[in-house]
């Protein structure tokens, strides 16, 4: 029998990684080749070694163009050599586009997964400008035309529903993000932490993630000047989405190191066994995003045993048992796309307290790093996101997926 072939359409595919959907996707093909599909990756930027995979430089002439505009061009490329695919799967606006155009060019049923939503991203028009007009309008016209939309968790749902309110209900189906439980796992590697700046034997809450509005790194940072003098704050934090908030937060961590010790900034991408170590060594791991479809750092965090403090919005509620495998920490938030929480200060203290209660108890954070190990393993293997994504797939075809 000839395995059903699918185009997978991306931004980001390893080794060019630099976000949650990167990861996603890089995990979703290889638990899909390996329940026999033919999956082929077409993404953005330099070649690939890997078979099946077609990446796609900015084509010539647009490469000082606005970067939503240089997105487009890769699209048209990627749309003209779908042909002969049964169909096309698209991760984020930037692929978007070429799956919406591959649906028409060829005749082929779209699929797309949401992991995050522009109309709730206001502030990527500090990043695009006049091209965040045009990545909302992409991401508009996908959804309204895809046979099916996946949401990475029941939040986001109905967070497409509610940005999107002709798209058919029916077609929107919640697939959780999954995580690779061999490869994040618990490491008890205390000289390789030290070798990052960080001492194992005092409690650490470690932070990983984008330096972007949505992360919600400024509030941590306000956090952390109300945290017991012994508790060390571990960020791992760069690529920056504008040059202003890099300042922002550079001033922020320099205002903290004048004022405590162990203040760990990393701005370099770790390699995994380092961040497994660092995971793994935490008291607790800190996500205060005000915007976040699922997260799937909560979920590499959980693996390796570490607690997660995180706050209850988005998906991270679906993810997190909140006084089981961690804290949520309430937040109010403004309702303009932008996430604000309505009362900042209380926000932080709250985020502030929740630490304080974990990184106090190390029994505790103990307890709760093993359930969360325990409800990654049960909940959110890749295995089973492969199987409910080819269910999606069967859906618009009609049929089993071959």
């Amino acid at each position: 029998m000839v395995a059903m072939r699918v185009d997978l359409l991306t931004r980001e595919y390893p080794p060019e990684v630099y976000g949650g959907a990167g990861v996603h996707v890089a995990e979703l093909v290889r638990a899909l080749r390996a329940d026999a599909l033919d999956v082929r990756v077409r993404c953005f930027g330099a070649p690939r070694a890997e078979e099946g995979v077609t990446a796609y430089p900015p084509p010539a002439g647009l490469e000082t163009a606005n970067p939503a505009i240089g997105t487009l061009g890769v699209d048209l490329a990627i749309a003209g050599d779908v042909a002969g695919a049964e169909l096309v799967h698209s991760h984020t606006w930037y692929a978007n586009a070429a799956g919406l155009l591959a649906q028409k060019l060829h005749g082929i049923p779209h699929v797309v997964t949401a992991h995050s939503l522009e109309p709730l991203r206001p502030w990527k028009a500090e990043q695009l400008g006049g091209g965040y007009r045009v990545s909302s309008w992409i991401e508009a016209q996908a959804f309204a035309t895809a046979d099916a939309a996946i949401a990475v968790s029941a939040g986001m749902r109905a967070d497409i529903l509610r940005c999107y309110p002709d798209v058919d209900p029916a077609r929107v189906h919640v697939v959780h993000n999954g995580i690779d439980l061999t490869g994040w796992t618990r490491v008890d590697d205390p000289d390789r932490v030290r070798g990052l700046g960080v001492d194992p034997d005092r409690p650490s809450v470690v932070f990983v993630g984008r330096i972007t509005r949505q992360k919600g790194l400024p509030y941590l940072l306000a956090a952390a000047r109300l945290l017991p003098p012994e508790v060390q704050l571990v960020l791992c934090a760069g690529a920056p989405d504008t040059p202003e908030i890099l300042r922002e937060v550079q001033e922020a961590v320099a205002v903290l190191q004048g004022e405590r010790t162990g203040v760990v900034w990393i701005e370099r991408l770790l390699p995994r066994q380092d961040l497994t170590a660092l995971l793994s060594a935490a008291t607790t791991f800190v996500c205060p995003s005000v915007y976040e479809p699922l997260g799937i750092v909560n979920l590499e965090a959980m693996a390796c045993g570490a607690a997660v403090v995180g706050t209850a919005t988005g998906g991270i509620p679906e993810v997190v048992d909140d006084g089981v495998t961690g804290v949520l920490v309430p937040i109010e938030q403004l309702q303009d796309g932008t996430g604000t929480p309505l009362d900042p200060e209380r926000f932080v203290r709250d985020l502030a307290d929740a630490l304080t209660r974990v990184t106090a108890d190390p029994e505790l954070a103990r307890r709760m790093g093993a359930a969360g190990r325990a409800r990654a393993e049960a909940e959110f293997s890749w295995g089973a996101i492969s199987e409910r994504t080819r269910a999606v797939y069967a859906s618009v075809l009609g049929g089993a997926v071959a």
